[in-house]
């Protein structure tokens, strides 16, 4: 069962529907929408300021969710995936986004409705993403425009796909406990 702890009389609250595997640790000031998965190793630090995630979000193996006490606070929109090994601190990720495997984004950081952010890439604090732009290297910079219909539908197809899978272990819980 994941560890969820409150901290500083805040307590985490998980929406409906929502997969979090055994070890994944939520910790305070952290609100999740519906139909969201924490997955394997991952950590949501809300102890020292907010975290939000909208519904339909896959938060993949080993990433970490952190601010600054008193000055970042993340906001994550809907349908957005969050690759294995994403370091996010203090930063804004709008509706649809893919943060790519082993990135790293700072605080202040606003990745626009659609956009990517590459595998590897290390996002500076305050960058401002466009909508529907692909991001990528350390530092991340903008490397092309990709088409919105195209970028959404990739990034809504995983969202997808990390539902589907989630679902595979509830089944199993479910059969476990006959």
């Amino acid at each position: 069962m994941a560890i969820i702890k409150s901290v500083r009389g805040f307590t985490p609250v998980i929406g409906e529907d929502c997969f979090l595997a055994d070890n994944a640790v939520i910790i305070g000031d952290v609100v999740i929408g519906d139909q969201c998965s924490i997955w394997f190793s991952t950590v949501l630090r809300g102890d020292v300021n907010s975290i939000r995630v909208g519904n339909r979000v896959n938060i993949q193996d080993g990433s970490v969710l952190h601010t600054l006490y008193q000055k970042s606070t993340i906001d994550i929109g809907d349908d957005v995936s969050i690759g294995h090994n994403v370091t996010i601190h203090g930063a804004k990720i709008e509706n649809g986004a893919l943060i790519g495997m082993g990135a790293v984004v700072l605080d202040g950081v606003v990745v626009g409705e659609g956009a990517i952010v590459a595998a590897g890439s290390v996002v500076l604090s305050n960058t401002i993403i466009e909508p529907g732009a692909l991001y990528g290297g350390a530092p991340a910079r903008f490397i092309k425009k990709v088409e919105p219909e195209k970028a959404m539908e990739m990034n809504q197809k995983i969202a997808k796909n990390y539902l589907m899978y989630s679902k595979w272990y509830t089944e199993d819980e479910n059969e476990d406990n006959k």
